[in-house]
C-alpha cells in the first residue's frame, strides 16, 4: 500500500496526517518531496500525525531524520504525534526519541507551538 499523505492546516501549523508504510522507494520519497515543498512555501511550523502508520523500515526512519534535519536548517520545526507503542520502542531503540518532540495527540503537538 502506498503512503497517504494528508494535510491541514491548524493554528498556522501544517499537520501531516500519514497513513500507510514509510519505506524505501516511493512511499520515502515523497514523504521527502512533501517536506521539501513544505519548506519551499516558508512553512516553519510542521507536525507528522503517525496514528495510521502501519509500518517503518531503516530508510524510512532515514527520512523522517531527513525531514527534521532539512527543517531546522530551514529554520522550521518538525514534531511527531500519535506515534503507537512499536514506533515509540524503535524510536527508543535507535535513540531518536531523543532527537524528535513527541507529543500523543496531534492536538498536544499543534497547541504546544502556541508556548
Amino acid at each position: 500500500m502506498p503512503l497517504k499523505i494528508a494535510s491541514k492546516d491548524a493554528d498556522g501549523v501544517v499537520v501531516l496526517e500519514l497513513e500507510g508504510k514509510i519505506i524505501l522507494g516511493e512511499e520515502s520519497n515523497s514523504l521527502r518531496e512533501r517536506m521539501k515543498n513544505l519548506l519551499a512555501e516558508d512553512r516553519r511550523k510542521i507536525v507528522m500525525n503517525m496514528g495510521n502508520v502501519t509500518y517503518i523500515d531503516s530508510a524510512g526512519l532515514g527520512t523522517l531524520v531527513a525531514a527534521f534535519h532539512s527543517a531546522r536548517n530551514h529554520g522550521a520545526v518538525l514534531k511527531l504525534s500519535n506515534l503507537g507503542q512499536k514506533f515509540q520502542e524503535v524510536l527508543q531503540v535507535t535513540k531518536l526519541l531523543t532527537v524528535f518532540e513527541v507529543f500523543d495527540s496531534e492536538a498536544a503537538a499543534v497547541q504546544s507551538f502556541a508556548k
